[in-house]
Parts: C-alpha cells; structure tokens; sequence
C-alpha cells in the first residue's frame, strides 16, 4: 500500500507540471551532422492551443511535422508515412514507420538535437545529431531605391567559365560555354552506371543584389538558380501546370508564384530577380510574380544554413539539360 501511495504521488506530481513551448518557438537555422548538403531549418509554432512545427532536412521541400510535443525541457517531433510492403506469394502490408527528432535548448538562441531514423526492414536505427541558431525576425518589408544599386557584374561572358567552378569537387561536370551560352547537359547512359553531375558556383560570393538571367528548359527537364547558394529559384518545365511553390520562378516550397508567367518548353525566358535584407522579388518573362515577400529559410540543397552571409550564385546541374545566357548581377550597395 505504501508502494502505492508513492508511485501515484510521483504520477500526480509529474502530471501536475507545466510544460511551456516558449523556449522552442520561432525559427531555426540547422547544421546536420553529415559531410555533405547539412543544411536544415526549423519552425514551432503555437496557435490556437495546438503545437505545430514545419522542418527542412537537407533536400527536398519543407514539410509539416505530424506530431510536436513539450515534455519537460525537451521538444520531440514525430513524423512518419505510409509504406506498403509487396512480397511474393503474400498480400502486402501497409506499414506506418515514423522517425523522431529529440531537441534540446542550450541557451536563448542555440539548440541541439538528435534525429532518428528506422531501418526499413525495422532492424536498427540511425541517428544524426544536429545543431541549430535561432533565426532572428525578418522585420518590415524593406524599400529600395535606385541609388543603392551598385556597378553591373557580369557573370558568363560567352566565351569560358573561367568565374565559375563545381561546388561539389569529386561530381562530374556537365557545364561548357558553347555559342555564347551555359549549358548544361548531365547525360546518363542507359545500362550504365549512374554519374554524379555537379552543380556550378560563382568563384566570387555576394550578398544583396539584382540578378537578371534569361533562361532555356527543354521539355521535361529542370534546374535551379541559387541566391547566396542558399535560396533555390525554380527553374523547370512547368507551362500550362496549377500555380505550385514548385513551378518555375517559384521560391522553391516556399513562396507560390502570384500567377503563372512561364513560357513553353524550348523558349527563352527572362528571370528578374531582387533580393534585399531576405525579401524576394521575382520577374518572369515581365510579370512579377514575387513581390517583395520574406524568404524565411533556406531550401533544399542549400549549401549553408547561414542565411546572413555572402554567398555564391549557384546553378543546379544534377537534374536536366538547361542553357543559361546574359547573366548580370547588380549589388545592392547600402547609402
């Protein structure tokens, strides 16, 4: 009986606590523990009694976490989906396997986690730890003038790629300077062995600017024009598709075109594109289709979570064919 009385004053005692959010909420710039593409984001939030938060690993799009709970100082997310398994001479099984993130607070603006994710054949598990900073506010929509632009910088003189390497050393590169143009051409050979083609960087890095670049996606294919190296505008074959986060001009999973201003597969297309203070502005072939709006993380393949340093411009090689032409950029120079 006194065994009794001590664990159901524990259980009471522990269920009596208060458990607040407050340390985990807002946004987080991850770096993941692995050698390569080790940028994430985070974002918790709190609304309408319900936890909720949205998480960026590596690749890919931002996706909404199933499941965010505060159980004493530490956050778990749980996210999981649906996977049929099909074996011969059996009917298939739909399984459900999650993987969890176990998140820590260090101080005001620092976190650490672990991550953890099962085997498909459900035998072990494995697990990246990870860091995260707080992201400050992005703060009211910023104004330009035109006085705050600086000397055009022109990034392909149609002769070379002199100004431009492979961000990935050990990839293959698909990239030459032909007729005037950057193209891109990352072929695969059927029966062969699958090759990495790399993605080209500028040698010199930047940090607020207008970048205007005309463009040329065969049918099918894609690539991607990366700010900073960090911020993926979409660059792929999506003429007479609904408006998506994923479509040409788009903030890649982020921010959804305001309407559809592609051309068909073939033709070239002219982007105009402004970043500032991370507030983006899009124009596609005249229409702007972004408009001065936040860029609140990093997308998938970003090279660094760092979103308040210098980077490269950054043209995505694995995926298609696309040629790239008259490509200038303009710093934004502060008065």
């Amino acid at each position: 009986m006194l065994l009794i009385a001590v664990f159901s004053g524990l259980s009471i005692q522990s269920f009596a606590q208060e458990e607040s959010a407050e340390p985990f909420l807002g946004m987080w710039a991850l770096t993941l523990d692995y050698d390569n593409s080790n940028a994430g984001w985070l974002e918790v939030r709190q609304e309408k009694g319900y936890l909720d938060a949205d998480l960026l690993w590596r690749g890919g799009s931002v996706y909404p976490i199933d499941y965010t709970l505060v159980t004493g100082d530490q956050l778990l997310l749980v996210h999981g989906r649906d996977v049929t398994k099909k074996k011969e001479g059996q009917a298939n099984r739909t399984l459900h396997p999650v993987q969890w993130y176990e998140i820590s607070k260090i101080s005001n603006d620092r976190i650490e986690g672990l991550a953890s994710f099962p085997n498909r054949d459900g035998l072990g598990v494995e697990t990246v730890s990870f860091t995260g900073k707080r992201i400050p506010p992005v703060g009211e929509a910023p104004k330009l003038k035109k006085s705050m632009f600086g000397d055009p910088v022109e990034l392909f003189n149609g002769k070379d790629l002199d100004n431009w390497e492979l961000a990935e050393k050990s990839a293959v590169s698909g990239w030459m300077a032909k007729d005037g143009l950057m193209v891109n051409n990352p072929e695969q050979k059927q029966g062969e062995t699958h090759i990495q083609y790399g993605n080209l960087r500028t040698k010199e890095t930047f940090e607020d600017f207008n970048l205007t670049l005309e463009v040329n996606v065969p049918k099918g294919s894609n690539s991607g024009v990366y700010l900073r190296g960090i911020y993926e505008v979409q660059v792929m074959d999506s003429y007479g598709r609904d408006l998506d986060s994923h479509n040409m001009g788009a903030l890649y999973s982020r921010i959804t075109p305001s309407e559809a201003a592609e051309k068909p597969a073939g033709e070239w297309q002219k982007m105009d594109i402004t970043l500032y203070k991370r507030y983006l502005t899009v124009k596609l072939n005249g229409k702007k289709i972004i408009d001065n709006q936040p860029a609140e993380g990093v997308t998938g393949g970003a090279m660094t979570s760092d979103q308040f340093s210098p980077g490269p411009i950054l043209l995505q090689g694995d995926h298609g064919k696309v040629s790239y032409r008259n490509m200038v950029l303009t710093p934004i120079v502060e008065e």
